[in-house]
């Protein structure tokens, strides 16, 4: 799902690549090479990385105010 929306399996697998890419600043090749249980496990742990930083700037911009 993407935006709460299905979407095509193939365009879940291209996000998921480029997330994942982008988040260690691999080749897109990279990750097409690795098995796919070790892609959603970095998948996974990228996302806790993103909601940690996310719940630390909104305490900052809260501190902030």
């Amino acid at each position: 799902m993407i935006k709460g929306q299905l979407s095509d399996p193939k365009i879940l697998s291209l996000v998921i690549v480029y997330s994942l890419s982008s988040a260690l600043g691999i080749s897109p090749l990279e990750v097409y090479r690795m098995p796919a249980e070790l892609v959603m496990d970095l998948l996974a742990v990228h996302r806790e990385f993103e909601i940690i930083k996310q719940e630390e700037m909104e305490k900052a911009q809260k501190q902030m105010r």
